[in-house]
């Protein structure tokens, strides 16, 4: 889908670049495609609720087949019909309900109701569409909850899971592959304890079989920057607390499997089979990034990517993409691309770049784990050294691999937090450092080298005097 000027709206084939059909959408302020790309989703600025400003297209025929009223379009209000990813399931946030379509046919309108007095947000798992989150604020003395409904029509009378909030304006709530467990950031707009004028941010988790129900239990005070959870839905990732923020992946039973640190990060990126993991800092953090292979437990590499607005992996996992955009940024508009050690591979710069995005495509269309490693260490640096100049991070690791051809695998990583992340990593694989203790034992053997050189040469001084 491109928008090509305020009323046009063009739909193009990715395979054979041929536009398959254009919509004029008068006053059009956001369009959307539908997960399977069946229906174009269009909301037009109005003057009236007599006009139906939501219209539901179909890609295929350009019939319009729903049309409604919505007053305002917000974060939490669009798109209006909400799509689980096999578009089976759809439905839409109303006042005190959230109503369903029957998804095959949407003519046919809102064909049962679930009522839910207040409520404010609401977020459909995608894959499969069988539950729905819903968000009530604090009102009236009643603490704010999130609960989790079932979709089927004669399946909705009790929630399946619900947690309840003091101190809560706004929630941002995340799904897992496989529609087992919901993770909650709940945000306030005053923090008690006076530590942060931004506010403060808890991570609650919940799960639809009822195990589980609370607070995830971070580490560290402060914010919560950023969650995601890995492509299989069984971990979830979580960048937290007051700057140098801690970040730290977890089990679907909230058990810590992985620390990764400490450093000036807000965002993180798992990328689609589940290898590798990007620690990043963006917007007002000066775009430090880390990159790490969860499987192996271990630090790939560093570098930097200023002024990044959008990062993001491609879908088979092998690059990293951070994109520097209009408006939020009006000069170094471009792209960057990386491969998972920190290297960069692709560099190209814009006079104006608004949008960039990978194109979508089902990771299970690519290669498992070892292949990617297998092409990922055929890599050559040289060959595939950008126009634009590198990260001085990025050329220092080039210098390193072109005069050492044979030190290609990279050391074992020691944060500068290594001492007090030492005790974590213990607790959580079991067992202490043997790098630290090596290092202990290496400087006791050099103290005592020096006081024997002491010693002699005290007792050298003493011959020549006494001669």
């Amino acid at each position: 889908m491109v928008m090509k000027s305020d009323s046009l709206i063009s739909i193009y084939d990715c395979k054979s670049s041929q536009e398959i059909r254009s919509f004029e959408v008068p006053n059009v302020l956001a369009a959307t495609l539908s997960p399977c790309g069946t229906y174009l989703q269009t909301f037009q600025k109005c003057s009236s609720p007599q006009e139906k400003n939501v219209i539901l297209w179909n890609t295929e025929t350009g019939d319009s087949v729903y049309n409604l009223f919505q007053k305002n379009m917000m974060k939490t209000t669009w798109p209006s019909i909400r799509f689980s990813s096999d578009e089976a399931v759809a439905c839409r946030l109303a006042t005190n309900e959230i109503q369903f379509f029957d998804a095959g046919d949407l003519s046919k309108g809102i064909i049962y109701r679930l009522r839910i007095p207040g409520v404010a947000a609401v977020e459909l798992s995608m894959t499969p569409g069988s539950q729905v989150a819903a968000f009530v604020p604090e009102s009236k003395g009643i603490p704010a909850s999130v609960q989790i409904f079932a979709c089927g029509k004669d399946s909705q009378n009790q929630p399946l899971a619900r947690r309840s909030f003091f101190r809560c304006s706004t929630v941002q709530l995340s799904w897992n592959y496989g529609s087992t467990g919901l993770l909650v950031v709940v945000q306030s707009d005053v923090d008690k304890t006076n530590q942060s004028y931004y506010g403060e941010s808890k991570l609650n988790y919940l799960t639809t079989d009822g195990t589980h129900e609370g607070l995830v239990p971070l580490r560290k005070e402060g914010p919560v920057h950023d969650v995601q959870w890995s492509h299989s839905g069984l971990e979830f990732a979580v960048v937290y607390g007051f700057m140098p923020a801690k970040a730290t992946v977890f089990d679907k039973k909230c058990n810590p499997l992985l620390e990764l640190g400490t450093g000036p990060y807000n965002t993180i990126r798992w990328n689609p089979k589940g290898k590798f993991l990007c620690l990043a800092g963006f917007g007002n953090l000066p775009g430090d990034m880390a990159f790490w292979d969860y499987v192996e437990k271990k630090q790939l590499g560093t570098t930097k990517a200023e002024w990044s607005v959008t990062s993001e992996w491609s879908p088979d996992g092998r690059y990293f993409m951070t994109a520097t955009t209009a408006p939020r940024l009006q000069v170094d508009n471009g792209i960057k691309i990386f491969h998972p050690n920190g290297l960069l591979y692709f560099k190209k710069m814009f006079d104006k770049l608004y949008q960039v995005e990978w194109k979508p495509e089902s990771p299970d269309n690519f290669g498992e784990i070892p292949e990617l490693v297998k092409s990922l260490q055929s890599v050559k640096v040289e060959e595939t050294k950008p126009q634009g100049q590198r990260p001085k991070s990025s050329q220092a690791s080039a210098k390193a691999t072109s005069s050492n051809p044979t030190a290609q695998k990279p050391a074992a990583y020691r944060p500068p937090h290594a001492k007090n992340a030492a005790s974590i990593q213990a607790e959580l694989f079991g067992g202490g450092s043997p790098t630290e203790e090596m290092s202990k034992n290496a400087s006791r053997n050099k103290k005592k080298r020096e006081k024997q050189r002491e010693k002699k040469a005290a007792e050298s001084a003493s011959g020549t005097n006494g001669s």
